[in-house]
């Protein structure tokens, strides 16, 4: 079988890192984990050529070559996506699709005329697939309602990447999180049973990356790394030797719960074994809504106190905020803002409550009949996104207060100064010379294009730029190419604040941050906040 493996394009997103990417000379933020280790469970006779279309584009020879094509998507990917099966089709070639938007509306693939739809977890639904193909079945949805044991997972096919054109690598150690968080669907699409790796199973994925050539950043991308504290511990406890044997050679990145604060142990294990920073997914400052989405590992103990912690142990803090959640009281983006304010987060990321299909949420919406067809994020698969049911507050006064935050958080001097205030806070990691490893070429080019924006052509910022690097130079030099990240990341995030404000807009039919709410709609809510 010669088979096409395609990962769709992303739009323009909050991780997508566009004006870093480009000024660092790369290509895409991390590469795609699952249709790579879907290629390593393809029969070994099978001819493969795969393509990131965040990376490289294929080919029409690629197109002509092929027998068949196998995509993986997210909801973010859809248009591509679909454009992808469609061509497919008109080609006259065989579609087999996978990944969570699939997964979770596997309709959607089979409108556009996927023949396969391989869903859920490929360890299970590949090998049916495979299967159905010997048998000659020309179509077929394989689906698995349990969940595999990931020590069967082969080995990624990281040698298909074009490794070099990533800002990181990916890998995984476990999927699934133990929480009940009632937005969540990393729960509907991996359980509340976090399932491991073995031990020596990840340590030679790395030695795999190792031994292709990769030095630098990977991103340990479990729903919630810390999610079985007993194994991860065991992992760090045997990572942290091989660290050592190899004279540090990665730097690692993940997301956790904020329980992670809980754990001097684990916290300082991480440390050791050369993670420099944390994803938390702290959503609101406001307990009352932490309690209503039944996030209650967030109201255990002071979130301002958790940060501290995390940050005293050593680690950097990368944050996501949501708006919107029932019964939330008038003003939660600026108690969000001074939340981040408070604890210098540099890189919090904002979305509005999207209700995921089949999820608690979702489910509770579905029977208050307050879910919105055609809306959220089903329809535009991205962070700024207004909500896919009604509120329990007025709209427009939710999407003020979100592109608001959002403007003012991504304020250029209010960012650079958090992000010097972060790096001064942090507690040096002694076993990394550096807090995170960018490849020398690379980071010359960025540095030089970082120098030329913000340390000569922003006037509104070229000073507090040159201040700032002298402070931290001073104070804490080891964090220079964690602080000079943050800066090139500014670029982005500068833009993106422009294109969120501009997305709502198109969906309100007026500015928000221009019109007031009261000028434009009733802002009486439509549903009781008892009702959540």
């Amino acid at each position: 079988m010669k088979t096409l493996l395609l990962y769709p394009l992303f739009p323009k997103t909050f991780w997508s890192y566009d004006r870093f990417i480009e000024m660092a000379g790369l290509k895409a933020f991390i590469p795609p984990l699952g249709i790579i280790t879907v290629a390593a469970l393809l029969p070994k006779v099978w001819e493969i050529r795969f393509f990131d279309r965040n990376v490289e584009y294929e080919t029409e020879a690629d197109w002509e070559w092929c027998d068949m094509v196998i995509l993986s998507s997210m909801v973010v990917q859809k248009d591509d996506f679909h454009h992808l099966i469609l061509k497919a089709v008109a080609l006259g070639k065989k579609v087999a699709v996978g990944g969570p938007y699939p997964t979770s509306m596997p309709q959607h693939a089979l409108d556009s005329g996927a023949d396969y739809l391989i869903l859920d977890e490929g360890e299970i639904t590949v090998p049916h697939f495979l299967d159905a193909l010997a048998s000659g079945q020309d179509k077929g949805i394989f689906r698995a309602p349990e969940k595999p044991d990931v020590t069967s997972s082969p080995m990624p096919r990281f040698d298909l990447l074009r490794r070099d054109d990533y800002l990181m690598m990916a890998v995984q150690f476990s999927r699934g999180c133990p929480f009940n968080c009632e937005f969540c669907d990393i729960i509907t699409l991996y359980g509340r049973k976090p399932r491991t790796k073995e031990i020596d199973q990840t340590l030679a994925e790395l030695q795999r990356l190792y031994d292709l050539g990769w030095r630098g950043s990977i991103f340990m991308v479990d729903d919630n790394f810390i999610g079985n504290q007993r194994n991860v511990k065991r992992l760090l406890r045997a990572l942290i030797p091989w660290m050592q044997e190899r004279n540090y050679p990665f730097t690692f990145i993940t997301e956790a719960s904020v329980n992670l604060a809980e754990d001097s142990e684990l916290l300082d294990l991480m440390t050791k074994a050369g993670f420099y920073g944390v994803f938390l997914g702290i959503e609101t400052p406001d307990q009352d809504s932490l309690k209503v989405t039944k996030k209650q590992q967030n109201t255990r103990n002071p979130l301002t106190e958790a940060c501290r912690k995390i940050n005293q142990a050593g680690l950097m803090i990368y944050a996501g905020f949501i708006i919107g959640f029932d019964g939330e009281k008038s003003g939660a983006g600026q108690r969000i803002q001074a939340f981040v304010e408070e604890t210098a987060l540099p890189q919090p990321m904002l979305g509005i409550l999207q209700a995921p299909l089949n999820t608690a949420l979702w489910n509770r919406l579905k029977q208050e009949e307050r879910l919105i067809e055609n809306s959220g994020y089903v329809e535009f698969g991205d962070q700024n996104t207004l909500m896919n049911f009604v509120p329990t507050r007025p709209l427009p006064e939710i999407a003020h207060e979100y592109v608001d935050a959002l403007w003012q958080m991504y304020e250029p001097a209010a960012y650079l100064k958090r992000c010097l205030r972060q790096c001064l806070e942090i507690t040096p990691n002694h076993v990394l010379r550096q807090q995170i490893y960018f490849p020398k070429e690379k980071a010359i080019r960025l540095i030089a294009r970082l120098i030329w924006t913000q340390g000569i052509r922003m006037s509104t910022i070229r000073a507090q730029f040159w201040q700032q690097l002298w402070v931290l130079c001073r104070a804490k030099p080891q964090f220079l190419s964690l602080y000079l990240g943050l800066c090139a990341a500014g670029e982005h995030f500068w833009e993106y604040r422009v294109l969120a404000r501009e997305r709502i807009t198109q969906q309100l039919g007026y500015d928000p941050l221009v019109a007031t709410p009261a000028s434009q709609l009733d802002t009486t809510p439509l549903v009781s906040s008892g009702s959540s």
